[in-house]
């Protein structure tokens, strides 16, 4: 990297899961619209194809009049080149295809075990994870032989797995875990203090939280803005609006599968006294079972969605075409900023600016005091040059602690699984999952979907499964 004038270039970042239809486009964006960073991106994923056709898009919209930083992409062929030399390295991967995933969220469903994403926790998050712990495994002792001094950003789900393993592998590594969960809580803050004062556009930045808890099932015990304490004003908007929910301002993107009115949320509140923090989604799944999964009807009651598997291959479909039209040039990608702040965390590590955010690391320095130290926690922290330094976020209340425990168990139990093939982890992290204890399911039918569940993602799993 070079200084100059308050810009930096020659930036070396590193992307592995280069071939992604949809994320990779998204960081292409923010590049493209922040003007004091420049350099080169080296784009590695398994499927060359799709890492030389985001190649294409990437430098098409370098080249564009309106793109103020400008970039290099380039396609890799391994991951050690991509990986030596980089001063950045960005982790978005999908862990087998869509027919595994549809195992991990349907095949529960025999046993009335529903599950709205199937990503993070529950029987879908545990098996995904056997299949995203040994990538990561891989990918860390990359990291540690062919860039050590790399600052490490993942996206991939499940969070706070993808980055215990890279601690586990590789100590003294330099990653964090990305989310934008927390953005969208502070948005439904925004919007709720927008209309209770009658104030115009105030910035989801404005609205000043502290974070606490683990990934997609964090929590606000904070939250003012411009030194008003939005907690009354959230319990008085509750009160009014608790049968309806919320509906936010831009729908543009919401569907069947991932609708939310954020009625999850409000009965949280209610009941623990603290913002949930993350989609009702992701925050059902980390519940018991028969709350708000119960079956399909208990989820529309809550007016939230099931986001089926199905739903994710015509998504796809989508995708694909779309980068076809975009390699052609029959499409441009559309540059507006996305509302993530990846880029701006760059800038931050590279000195330009100094910036608040949330993030998943491990909990070495007790951000949350009463959780383990070994848990890969989501808190505040502060990013300047070259360091990321979390923010104390304090105690988190005994009855929500009692919440996150188990996850917190099993993150541990799969991880070890993962690491040692032990099929006997797996049931103990199915047995201890609140979405699968809440069902009351009989263990001999737990080991039978344990069994079947690995047998159908068996391809993507080490030899030592077989």
């Amino acid at each position: 990297m070079k200084y100059q004038k308050g810009k930096m270039s020659e930036i070396q970042i590193a992307y592995i899961g280069g071939g992604s239809r949809g994320w990779a486009w998204t960081f292409m964006t923010d590049l493209a619209l922040e003007p004091s960073m420049s350099g080169d991106i080296r784009l590695y994923d398994i499927d060359k194809k799709a890492a030389e056709a985001n190649e294409i898009i990437g430098n098409k919209v370098s080249a564009r009049k309106e793109a103020v930083g400008k970039w290099d992409y380039k396609a890799y062929d391994d991951i050690k080149t991509a990986l030596k030399g980089a001063d950045f390295i960005v982790l978005s991967i999908l862990p087998g295809t869509f027919d595994e995933m549809d195992t991990d969220v349907h095949m529960p469903e025999r046993l009335g075990i529903y599950q709205s994403v199937g990503d993070t926790a529950g029987p879908g998050g545990i098996i995904r994870a056997l299949r995203t712990i040994p990538m990561y495994v891989e990918i860390a002792e990359a990291i540690r032989e062919y860039a050590p001094e790399a600052w490490v950003i993942n996206y991939t789900n499940p969070m706070s797995l993808c980055v215990k393993t890279l601690y586990h592998v590789f100590p003294k590594i330099k990653a964090f875990g990305c989310c934008h969960e927390v953005f969208g809580t502070q948005k439904v803050l925004k919007e709720i203090a927008e209309e209770k004062f009658e104030i115009e556009n105030i910035e989801r930045s404005e609205i000043q939280v502290n974070v606490l808890g683990i990934n997609h099932f964090t929590w606000f015990d904070y939250a003012s803005y411009k030194g008003i304490d939005l907690f009354p004003v959230y319990k008085e908007y509750i009160d009014q609006h608790y049968e309806e929910g919320h509906q936010e301002q831009d729908k543009n993107w919401m569907n069947s599968s991932f609708e939310c009115v954020h009625r999850v949320k409000f009965d949280l509140f209610r009941r623990f006294g603290l913002i949930a923090a993350a989609g009702d989604r992701h925050l059902a799944e980390f519940m018991p079972g028969n709350e708000y999964l119960n079956s399909p009807e208990t989820v529309k009651n809550w007016k939230f969605g099931l986001t089926t598997v199905d739903w994710r291959k015509e998504d796809l479909k989508k995708r694909l075409e779309k980068s076809r039209k975009l390699v052609a040039g029959e499409e441009q990608v559309e540059l507006k900023p996305t509302g993530e702040e990846g880029i701006q965390l760059i800038k931050a590590l590279c000195g330009l600016r100094r910036m608040v955010s949330n993030v998943n690391i491990p909990n070495t320095s007790l951000q949350i005091k009463n959780l383990p130290q070994e848990a890969v926690v989501e808190t505040n922290a502060v990013f300047e040059r070259d360091a990321i330094r979390p923010i104390v976020a304090g105690e988190i209340p005994e009855k929500v602690r009692e919440l996150i425990l188990p996850h917190v168990e099993n993150h541990e139990y799969t991880l070890q699984a993962a690491l040692t093939c032990d099929k006997e982890l797996v049931v103990k992290a199915f047995l201890n999952d609140p979405i699968v204890k809440g069902k009351k399911c009989k263990e001999e039918d737990i080991r039978m979907l344990v069994d079947d569940m690995i047998a159908a993602t068996l391809d993507f799993l080490p030899e030592g499964w077989k």
